[in-house]
C-alpha cells in the first residue's frame, strides 16, 4: 500500500474508509496485552491509532515491528503513521480510527515532558514550546491571525496602505523613563516605544491611511499580568479626520470585522475549549467621558486614589461593569482625558484647553489602547511640547514634518495580545503571547 500524501487530522471525518497518511506527536500510549493504542496528534486535531498485537495459532506473540515500534515509543515523539481509515460512532475521540500499518518515526523525544497539566506559569513559561503544544494554545493562535487577517482585509479593502516604521530611534517617541538604550556603531540608538512619529510621517507625505502591525518596546519594570516589555502594538493613522470621533467609528468598525471573523470561523473550538460564547460587539460602542466616568465609580462607592487625572486598573473594572449593566457591551470609550496626563501632540478642545480629543478603549475591564486627533498647527504643537518640558532641538525631525504642511489626522494604536487575552477570558498576557518579554524573563 502507498499513501503519497499527508492528511490532517481535522479533515479525517469528512474522509472516506480506506488508506489515509497522519503525521504529528504522540500524546498518549496505552500499550495493552492483545491492543495497542496511540493517541496522535497535529496542529489541527486529534485521533487514535489501533494496532491489535499479532499473535501465532498457539497464542504466542508473533513477529511484529509495528508492535515492537509502539512499546518503544516516547510521548512527544513525532511520526507518521500509515493504515486503514475507519469511521465509528463509538470512538470517543472525533469519530473516526486508523488501524495501523507502519509507524514511521521522524523525531524521538529523548526526555519525559518537564511540565504537567498543573505545572505553573512560569515552568510552563520556560518550556514554552512544548507548552504550545496544548489545544487550547493552538487554538489561541489560530484565533490570533484570524484576528489580524480580518483587521488587514479590512484595512486593504478600505485603501489603507501597510507601513513598516523602524525600531531603532535616535530619540524618544513618548517617554524618555520607558527607553531601551542599545549601542549603535559609536553612539547610541533606542528601541522604538511606539510607531507614532513615524505613522504621523505618512500624513505629510500624503499617504492618507495607513496601518502597521509590528513590535515595540517598554522598559517597564511592571509585573503585572497585562504588561509586557515587548508586545504586538496594531496602529492606524488616517488624514482628514474632524475630531477624535472618526477615530473611535474606524476603530470600532475594525473590532467588529475581527470579532465577526474569530466567531464564524472558531466560534465553536473556542465554546468547546474555553467554555466561552464570542460576542460580537454592536456599534455604536458607549462613549463616556473620563469626568462622568469618575462621577459614575463614585456613586458605585470607589474614588480613583491617584493624584493626577488619570484612571486606574480597579476604575476601569468598575467603569466596564456599569456599561455592562446598564448597556450590556463589553466596550466602552472613555474620552476627553485631560492634557495633564496626554502627550503634547493630542489636540485640545478648542473650548477647554485643559481637555484633548483623545480616548482610551476599555474591553472586559482593562485599557487596550489609546486613540486621539493629533495637533496639526506646528505653532500649537511647539508650544505643547514647550508646556510638557520637551526640548524642540531634540524634536526637531518630528516638528519638521509640521512646516511643510500637513492635514488634519488622527489614529490609534492597541495591544493584540491584550485583546487576545480578555476575549478568551486568560488570566494573563504571557497565556496569549507566543514568547513573553517581561523585566525577568528574555528566554526562550
Amino acid at each position: 500500500m502507498t499513501v503519497t500524501s499527508r492528511t490532517l487530522i481535522k479533515n479525517l471525518l469528512a474522509a472516506t474508509d480506506g488508506s489515509v497518511s497522519v503525521s504529528g506527536w504522540v500524546e498518549t500510549i496505552r500499550d495493552q496485552k492483545k491492543v495497542q493504542f496511540v493517541v496522535l496528534r497535529d496542529e489541527s486535531g486529534a485521533v487514535q491509532l489501533v494496532h491489535p498485537r499479532l499473535f501465532a495459532d498457539d497464542g504466542t506473540a508473533a513477529e511484529d515491528a509495528v508492535a515492537d515500534t509502539i512499546s518503544a515509543l516516547t510521548q512527544g515523539t513525532f511520526l507518521t503513521a500509515t493504515g486503514e481509515l475507519k469511521h465509528d460512532e463509538r470512538v470517543k475521540l472525533g469519530g473516526v480510527e486508523i488501524k495501523l500499518d507502519a509507524l514511521d518515526i521522524a523525531g524521538v523525544a529523548i526526555a519525559e515532558n518537564p511540565i504537567a497539566a498543573d505545572s505553573g506559569i512560569d515552568k510552563r513559561m520556560d518550556w514554552r514550546f512544548l507548552d504550545l503544544r496544548r489545544p487550547e494554545q493552538n487554538l489561541i493562535a489560530r484565533v490570533q491571525s484570524t484576528f489580524e487577517h480580518a483587521l488587514r482585509t479590512y484595512w486593504i479593502e478600505h485603501d489603507f496602505i501597510e507601513i513598516h516604521t523602524p525600531k531603532l530611534m535616535a530619540s524618544a517617541s513618548e517617554s524618555k523613563a520607558e527607553l531601551f538604550e542599545v549601542k549603535y556603531f559609536e553612539g547610541k540608538a533606542f528601541l522604538s516605544q511606539s510607531p507614532q512619529f513615524f505613522k504621523q510621517m505618512a500624513q505629510p507625505a500624503g499617504f492618507g491611511k495607513i496601518f502597521e502591525v509590528g513590535p515595540a518596546f517598554r522598559a517597564d519594570p511592571s509585573f503585572t499580568s497585562r504588561h509586557a516589555t515587548e508586545f504586538t502594538s496594531v496602529d492606524v493613522e488616517f488624514s482628514w479626520i474632524d475630531s477624535h470621533e472618526d477615530v473611535m467609528k474606524l476603530h470600532e468598525e475594525l473590532l467588529v470585522a475581527g470579532f465577526t471573523a474569530i466567531k464564524a470561523k472558531h466560534g465553536d473550538e473556542i465554546r468547546a475549549l474555553f467554555d466561552l460564547e464570542v460576542t460580537v460587539p454592536t456599534v455604536p460602542f458607549p462613549r463616556i467621558p473620563l469626568a462622568e466616568a469618575k462621577r459614575i465609580i463614585a456613586e458605585r462607592g470607589y474614588e480613583v486614589p491617584r493624584h493626577d487625572d488619570d484612571m486606574d486598573p480597579e476604575g476601569e473594572r468598575q467603569i466596564a461593569a456599569y456599561v455592562m449593566e446598564t448597556y450590556g457591551h463589553e466596550f466602552v470609550f472613555l474620552t476627553d482625558y485631560a492634557s495633564s496626563i496626554r502627550p503634547f501632540y493630542h489636540m485640545r478642545h478648542d473650548d477647554d484647553p485643559g481637555l484633548t480629543n483623545s480616548y482610551d478603549l476599555i474591553f472586559n475591564g482593562v485599557e487596550i489602547s489609546t486613540g486621539a486627533q493629533r495637533e496639526h498647527r506646528i505653532e500649537v504643537l511647539e508650544a505643547q511640547a514647550t508646556q510638557k518640558g520637551l526640548d524642540p532641538e531634540e524634536l526637531a525631525f518630528y516638528l519638521d514634518f509640521f512646516r511643510y504642511g500637513v492635514p488634519p489626522h488622527g489614529g490609534f494604536g492597541m495591544g493584540l495580545s491584550r485583546v487576545m487575552m480578555l476575549l478568551l477570558h486568560q488570566a494573563n498576557l504571557r497565556e496569549v503571547t507566543y514568547l513573553f518579554r517581561g523585566p525577568t524573563r528574555l528566554l526562550p
